[in-house]
């Protein structure tokens, strides 16, 4: 595992939640709902529930574009994961990772979704201080917007993880 995968871990750890979103174009597909991550692997993988859908499983896609918004008041920054996701259904492979990963252990297929996410991408914002500006600073800033309305702003440090070191 290299440094910025290890950056990356920490971080999604801290934060422990996010919101998932199916950015998929099929018609059914899994809503938007707030998660909370049980396991990042050293593969990439953040594994974690959503609840079950009234559909049957079959009629999803196995595998679909995501994004997890990660975010926690106090803390000085966030983060925004993307990356393919996949529902886990396989009798074999729940069986292998529900016991060899202690925070999946209490899975119920009934009423919960498994869902793995392979982070293809991910944009860590460090957070604007929440420090007052004078109003001589604010009418600066006012009149820079009007004569460089392109220039650089708030931006990530955006971090590929399907990047091999190997070229």
């Amino acid at each position: 595992m290299d440094n910025r995968q290890a950056f990356l871990q920490e971080k999604i750890k801290t934060l422990a939640s996010a919101i998932f979103f199916n950015q998929s174009d099929a018609v059914l597909k899994l809503p938007a709902s707030i998660v909370r991550i049980l396991h990042i692997d050293e593969y990439g993988y953040i594994w974690f529930y959503v609840q079950k859908p009234a559909q049957q499983l079959t009629e999803f896609e196995k595998e679909f574009p995501v994004k997890l918004d990660f975010f926690r008041k106090g803390l000085d920054y966030s983060l925004q994961v993307m990356g393919n996701g996949y529902i886990v259904n396989d009798p074999e492979e729940l069986l292998i990772v529900t016991t060899n990963i202690n925070e999946v252990k209490q899975f119920d297929p009934g009423k919960m979704i498994l869902i793995k996410v392979k982070m293809a991408r991910a944009d860590y914002f460090d957070n604007i201080s929440g420090s007052k500006s004078s109003w001589l600073q604010n009418a600066i800033n006012l009149v820079q917007s009007w004569i460089f309305p392109h220039a650089p702003a708030y931006g990530p440090t955006t971090y590929y993880t399907n990047i091999s070191e190997v070229s």
